[in-house]
């Protein structure tokens, strides 16, 4: 019977058939066991390039296996190595490895070459790689004499290394004298040739021991360079140099260093190519100079950098991906930038392919009169070719065998006999390498045999998997039958999973599952069977648990353990200070349940671990031991949750697991609730999401998956103090891949251009791929046409283009999702369309209503629908001023624009002046931008009201007249007609007197107004007036003087210094009489201060009153006899210094402002007052007004 090929697994359930497994003719678990005939088999080879230390013995491994044992002989350079005539050859017994025995006499450069194994028995020959010996070398540098470099501060510089050719190359660095390594930095790096380069140099960059150096691994030697001598200096250093040596013409400008944009060092010019091979490291490197130093970007033009195969090096000089393969090749930009410029460098890589298997042949039994196929399938870039030997001879020239037929990459075999045995070689090559593969066809006719030793006993844990194994050959391939407890019946319960190399899987093992399992291998040549014993253990359990403990230094602390386990398992339990073995010291004292710890000191202080262990299983549980010193016992603690720990998953299948945990301490406040929590790290690993919450009594819980995804989950437990820490990470689960469930969402289909059609979506994360090789299926087709559904798969993108569409055509779109496991549902239909353009058509029959003076309403006829070409936005009104109707010649304005949403046919213009004439057009509007404008409509607004005059100024105030100036309105809105002037006057209690309405002729611009009250305020208001009314209005006020007389005497007395001395000398001659009045009042005499009074009779100089250091004084107006009113004697200050009413007629309120005075301590009056005139107007409160001598003396005090 022939090989057949069977899944990975396959799970039996009830009403299936019997529990058995057709195993493939490729298996390659299957192996013939040594004891029956087999074509040899290469077991182990040297490299194919073998690079040796010609200083040890040369070894090159050739180790095969078959039956009869193989014999082996080796051809160098395409030549039969004949090895029993160079004595320094020999073959190791019952193997073909060579050892050639250099380190006594010989050269190892005289074995360079290429050699090739054969292994050979009467059923076929295999043959190794070819394998090229090439001894190692590593050459020491040429002699050079180097000159000492000296540059100016801020320049570039480049020290080259160039090392001597060695094999393998070496591995480049730099050090000093003391061979410290010199630091590098994004201003100084090594290149990938081993240069050091400087963006620019420092004076510290100054020394003389810049040494290279080139270890060459293999020979395990380092190779120096001769130092290089680097003086960093001024320009005034410098010139002093120069100065010295060369002519005056040589020196440097004044300048040390500039600042410079970026230019490269390497590589050179704008552009480069790069060529690597598939799987292995592409490394891209550009090296710029500048000042300040530049920092360098990449980029890959049209793709994104591979994320977790990407690597920056040399401070991002160097970009480097791994595991290169042919989707990254493209043209990858290098940018380097600092603040006075940027720069750029594309570098074209393109990744080449040595070849890689798809499918490499394996080794075929075959039971007589079987059919088979070796299959033999490479790729790589360019395509390799395929050929095929026959025991080590190319098959066009090898035996012919009846029973064999080549199709290409395959070689199919027909009622094989045993005379088909043969070990086949096929190679694979192309420019960059090849493939050796050896498989053999044995024809062998065998009954079925188990190789798992019988009566084999399995102790398993129960609640976790048990694997029974059967290991078995036959030829024709023998089914597999599983049996428990010699029942007649093969085991057909879903509980069970089968393996493809006999293996009998029990997922989650229980009680019940403990007895005898029989293995029966069947083939048409006889039965084998064989027993094996399942037992189900108890799982061992700590159910007491050391607890956390704060005990007094001196004290005795102890901890339990206390275990349980099945009984037919001993366990050990060993305890562990801080993951460590205990103390020796006798104060630790372990029993069956206890760890007891006595007097106990701050180093006892740490974590104990009970650590159970079985021959099966193991756990454990810690405690923390904290050492104070004594006090007082504290009061209990109340804090969050400890985090819980031991967490395990069980019940594991393709969209569920079970999750199980043991709660940490609730620190005195019962626990709630359990949060779970899962990481993927898969598409985000470090990234925890929020997966259930559990009541907290609950310590399992039965998860919902999603397809292959690397689950671990966290357990957080939460109290009413708040949550716990995380717990550790449980162990990971990978689910298995399946279709997705979902499609890409937000599908949508706008042109970018008139003729094409830009499908994009946003696509599926990591987590919703459900499997590897997520791509999109994008369908489009015309919505009102015929045409079937054109599709396309791309890559994980979210951007597809279709050119060549018309414009402006709708289309149904769908995006479907799909991966290695297949498609997503089918996904739902969205319109779109193809590009915009521009609109055709200009709007017709522009018609112009004038609202009034400053609104327009516009009206126009649609455009057809097929002369828009795109989203129909709306129409734009552009209208401007060209010309006011007064101003003939002012120039045009600026445009102003207004857009009408949507198919409006209408619209109003807001905003314009009056008495103008406009000029508008209209144009449609699509999503692509504006159609044609419509022929240009004209007309005027009517005239308007006015604006305010733009000034009013009062001039030239006199006693009875004021005359007014002004400016016209900025916007007259028409023709003025004439100017509208009120006014009234205003009293001291600010009442309004009567209004006064006067017409003043539009070419007007000042206007003298007579008669008026002198020093009275007059409030005025003033507006210009067109045909459509009057204007708004300016207002302003003003005063007419006052008698100039007085005004002039006011002025002079109080601004005259007489005035000011008169002051002073009063005030001093006070403060005199003050002092005598004060010294005799004390002697008991008294002052005759009436006499006095009444001796001085002039007005204008009598002293009110004594006060305690500031004077007043009245006096009456010399300016107007008829209002002079003396005072009378009664109204002087009487000795008690009080001032009564019924004393004099005279009222503090019959006099000027001030009729709120002021007393002092002692009663005395603080200020002064005037004599009221009874025909005097009121004055105002300006400023402007000239102060009166009472105001003056008001200022003085």
């Amino acid at each position: 019977m022939q090989l057949k090929i069977m899944p990975k697994k396959k799970r039996l359930s009830a009403g299936r058939a019997p529990l058995m497994l057709f195993l493939c003719q490729m298996i390659s678990a299957l192996e013939v066991p040594l004891d029956l005939v087999q074509p040899p088999t290469i077991t182990q080879q040297s490299p194919k390039d073998y690079i040796i230390d010609p200083r040890e013995n040369i070894v090159i491994q050739c180790e095969a296996k078959g039956k009869p044992p193989p014999s082996f002989s080796w051809t160098r350079n395409g030549t039969h190595f004949d090895i029993d005539k160079d004595p320094l050859v020999t073959m190791k017994p019952g193997s073909g490895t060579l050892i050639i025995n250099i380190m006594s006499e010989g050269k190892a450069e005289t074995y360079e070459g290429v050699y090739q194994c054969t292994a050979r028995n009467e059923r076929g020959a295999a043959i190794s790689n070819n394998i090229v010996i090439r001894p190692s070398r590593s050459p020491l540098w040429t002699k050079e004499k180097l000159e000492p470099i000296t540059l100016r501060n801020g320049q570039s510089l480049v020290l080259p290394c160039r090392p001597p050719i060695g094999l393998p190359p070496p591995i480049i660095f730099w050090m000093d004298n003391s061979f410290q390594r010199l630091p590098q930095s994004e201003r100084v790096s090594q290149g990938l040739n081993g240069d050091l380069y400087f963006s620019n140099v420092l004076p510290e960059d100054t020394r003389e021991d810049y040494i290279c150096y080139a270890r060459f691994n293999h020979t395990q030697t380092i190779q120096q360079k001769q130092p290089i001598s680097v003086k960093v200096i001024s320009v005034d250093e410098l010139n002093d140099t120069i100065a010295a040596n060369l002519s005056d013409t040589e020196f440097y400008g004044a300048k040390s260093h500039r600042q410079r944009p970026p230019a490269f060092l390497t590589p050179d010019g704008n552009t480069s190519r790069k060529e690597e091979l598939r799987g292995n490291v592409l490394s891209l490197e550009c090296i710029a100079e500048g000042l300040p130093t530049p920092i360098i970007y990449w980029i890959k033009e049209d793709g994104t950098l591979p994320i977790n195969r990407t690597f920056y090096r040399n401070f991002k000089k160097t970009l480097q991906i791994v595991q290169v393969t042919e989707a990254d090749s493209g043209n990858y930009q290098c940018i380097a930038k600092n603040a006075l410029g940027a720069i750029h460098h594309t570098i074209s890589v393109t990744v080449k392919a040595a070849p890689y298997w798809i499918i490499a042949p394996q080794n075929l039994v075959l039971s007589p009169e079987e059919d088979g196929a070796l299959i033999c399938r490479a790729s790589g870039n360019p395509k390799p070719r395929i050929s095929w030997l026959s025991n080590g001879v190319p098959i066009e020239i090898a035996p012919d065998d009846p029973s064999r037929k080549i199709d290409g990459d395959t070689i199919i075999f027909s009622k094989v006999q045993e005379r088909s045995s043969a070990v086949y070689q096929c190679n694979a090559s192309n420019e960059y390498g090849y493939l050796l593969a050896n498989a053999f066809v044995n024809v062998l006719a065998e009954p079925p045999r188990i190789l798992t030793s019988a009566n084999t006993l399995y102790q398993v844990i129960a609640n976790r998997p048990a694997l029974l194994d059967c290991a078995f050959f036959g030829s024709p391939l023998p089914t597999i039958e599983w049996f428990k407890d010699a029942k007649g019946s093969a085991l057909r319960e879903d509980i069970y999973v089968l393996h493809e190399n006999g293996t009998l899987e029990i997922p989650v093992a229980q009680k019940d599952s403990t007895g005898t399992y029989t293995c029966v291998a069947r083939n048409k040549l006889g039965m084998a069977k064989n027993d094996v014993h399942l037992e189900i253990k108890d799982p061992t359990r700590i159910i007491k648990q050391p607890e956390y403990a704060v005990v007094q230094r001196g004290s005795t602390v102890s901890f339990e353990c206390k275990v349980k386990h099945d009984h037919t398992l001993i366990p050990t339990v060993t305890w562990l200070k801080d993951h460590g073995e205990l103390p020796s010291d006798g104060r630790f004292t372990v029993d069956k349940d206890h760890l007891v710890v006595a007097d106990v000191s701050d180093d006892d202080g740490g974590t104990y671990t009970c650590v159970a262990n079985t021959t099966l299983d193991n756990v454990s549980a810690s405690a923390v031991l904290s050492v104070v010193a004594p006090t007082p016992t504290p009061a209990p603690i109340y804090d969050v949750p400890n985090p819980p720990f031991d967490l395990e998953l069980t019940d594991q299948l393709d969209r569920s697991v079970q999750l199980s945990w043991t709660p940490g301490d609730d620190n005195n406040s019962p626990i709630t609730k359990f949060i779970i929590e899962y990481e993927d790290a898969m598409h985000e690993p470090g990234l925890w999401h929020h997966q259930t919450e559990v009541p907290g009594t609950q310590t399992t819980a039965q998860l919902k998956l999603s397809p292959y995804v690397n689950y671990s989950f966290r357990v957080m437990a939460e109290n009413n103090l708040g949550r716990s820490l995380p717990s550790e990470a449980s162990e990971q689960y990978l689910t298995k891949a399946a279709e997705p469930d979902k499609n890409p969402t937000a599908v949508e289909g706008l042109g970018s251009e008139p003729d094409n059609l830009v499908i994009t979506w946003k696509p599926l994360n990591g987590f919703e791929s459900n499997g590897p090789g997520l791509q999109y299926k994008v369908s489009w087709r015309q919505k009102d046409g015929d045409d079937e559904w054109t599709s396309v798969v791309v890559a994980n993108v979210s951007k597809y283009i279709v050119s060549g569409t018309p414009t402006f055509v709708p289309y149904l779109i769908k995006v479907q999702a799909l991966n290695d496991a297949g498609f997503a549902p089918e996904p739902a239909v969205v319109m779109g369309h193809s590009g915009e353009d521009l609109p055709m058509v200009a709007p017709g029959n522009v018609r112009v209503n004038v609202v009034n003076s400053t609104l327009a309403e516009v009206h126009w006829d649609p455009v057809p629908l097929k002369s828009i070409r795109g989203h129909l936005q709306g129409y734009r009104i552009y209208y401007w001023k060209a010309q006011s109707s007064l101003t003939r010649n002012r120039r045009h304005l600026e445009k102003k624009i207004l857009t009408f949403q949507g198919s409006k046919t209408h619209g109003m213009l807001p905003g314009l002046e009056p008495f103008s004439h406009y000029s508008l057009n209209v144009r449609v509007v699509n999503g692509k931008g504006e159609g044609p404008a419509s022929a240009d409509k004209v007309f005027s607004t009517p005239e308007g009201v006015p604006s305010a005059p733009s000034s009013l100024k009062i001039v030239n105030p006199t006693l009875d007249s004021l005359t007014l100036e002004w400016e016209p309105p900025s916007h007259p809105n028409g023709i003025l007609t004439e100017y509208t002037l009120k006014y009234q006057p205003i009293n001291s209690t600010h009442e309004l007197g009567p209004l006064v309405d006067l017409k003043i002729p539009a070419n007007k611009t000042r206007w003298t107004l007579k008669n008026l009250n002198f020093s009275t305020r007059y409030k005025f208001y003033f507006y210009a007036q067109t045909a459509a009314g009057s204007g708004s209005q300016i207002t302003e006020e003003a005063i007419t003087t006052v008698d100039e007389a007085m005004a002039s005497r006011q002025v002079d007395i109080a601004t005259q210094g007489w005035f000011i001395g008169l002051m002073c000398a009063v005030a001093l001659l006070i403060l005199i009489l003050l002092i005598v009045c004060f010294i005799r009042r004390n002697k008991g005499g008294k002052y005759p201060v009436k006499e006095k009074e009444d001796a001085h009779a002039d007005p204008e100089i009598q002293p009110m009153k004594e006060d305690d250091g500031t004077f007043g004084e009245y006096r009456s107006l010399e300016s107007d006899a008829e209002d002079h009113k003396p005072l009378k004697k009664g109204s002087r200050t009487p000795s008690d210094r009080t001032v009564k009413k019924e004393d004099s007629d005279d009222s503090l309120v019959d006099y000027g402002e001030g009729v709120n005075g002021q007393f002092n301590e002692d009663g005395s009056f603080i200020g002064q007052y005037s004599g009221k005139k009874e025909k005097e107007p009121a004055e105002g409160n300006e400023s402007s007004e000239a102060p009166s001598p009472v105001n003056a003396m008001n200022s003085f005090v």
